[in-house]
């Protein structure tokens, strides 16, 4: 099977589950996004074990399961705020821990430790959020919308910077880039988030508008923070789970810094 047939139905049978999940219920948005996190946070773990850290790999996947159930917790069932305080000694487990592994760097895996848990499970919490906005009443749109917006940019932006790209956009981090496929794929997502407009009337055609380029913008830089991550560690991939398409962090790399964003642009519209 050639690399492009594999690559096309690897993104295929992806793009699916994805808009199946995140279509049906909130329990299956939920479900699906726990594994990701979950599946990405072993994935980021692996990457800096490859740049020498010695992480500790079961208490921070450990952490990381547990900050994203209470946060889920906190948001969909109104449980007392104070109880979401337990994270914080949670997170000093990591440096006690340490001290019983006799490492010869031991902060700098506590710090690539903690960096997991915010680089590769908080991102997916504020995605999931979208959904539940209104508490527990699950509302498909908001998420659903996002990822049709980050693919939108994605496409698009590939074939404006293939077709026309002469300007690079940051060859440092990112050579093939180039300022007129970011153009092409803001321009891209803006009008198709007017047709989303039209049937997703959760957000009016301006506020899709603002998200479409939120997510351009720092979907862009979501790709470039995690090329930037890739090539301080020396490594073409995130992983292999996706086979054609690489790690779980090369798929949802533009949604581990948008989706905080249009959250914080959302609950400051108050929708």
């Amino acid at each position: 099977m050639s690399n492009l047939v594999q690559r096309t139905i690897t993104g295929f049978f992806f793009v699916a589950v994805l808009i199946f999940c995140v279509a049906y219920s909130g329990y299956t948005l939920v479900g699906l996004f726990f594994i990701i996190s979950v599946l990405s946070l072993y994935e980021f773990y692996g990457l800096v074990k490859q740049g020498g850290y010695k992480i500790n790999l079961v208490l921070g996947i450990a952490v990381g399961v547990i900050v994203f159930l209470c946060f889920l917790l906190r948001a969909y069932t109104q449980i007392d705020s104070r109880k979401v305080m337990i994270l914080f000694p949670l997170m000093l487990l990591l440096f006690l821990v340490e001290l019983f592994r006799k490492q010869q760097k031991p902060f700098e895996n506590i710090g690539m430790t903690i960096l997991g848990i915010i680089y590769a499970v908080l991102p997916f919490i504020f995605f999931v959020s979208l959904g539940f906005l209104h508490g527990m009443i699950y509302n498909y749109e908001l998420p659903l919308g996002f990822l049709f917006l980050l693919w939108s940019n994605d496409t698009f932006a590939y074939l404006f910077g293939r077709q026309f790209g002469k300007h690079r956009l940051f060859e440092r981090i990112s050579p093939k880039k180039s300022w007129e496929g970011f153009f092409g794929g803001m321009f891209s997502a803006v009008v198709i988030s007017q047709i989303i407009a039209h049937y997703f009337t959760t957000l009016n055609s301006l506020n899709w508008a603002v998200v479409a380029l939120i997510v351009v913008c720092f979907g862009t830089m979501g790709d470039l923070v995690e090329s930037m991550f890739k090539r301080s560690l020396d490594v073409k991939d995130s992983g292999s789970i996706l086979p054609g398409h690489g790690g779980l962090l090369d798929r949802f790399d533009g949604l581990l810094i948008a989706a905080p964003f249009v959250y914080a642009y959302l609950i400051f519209l108050e929708v």
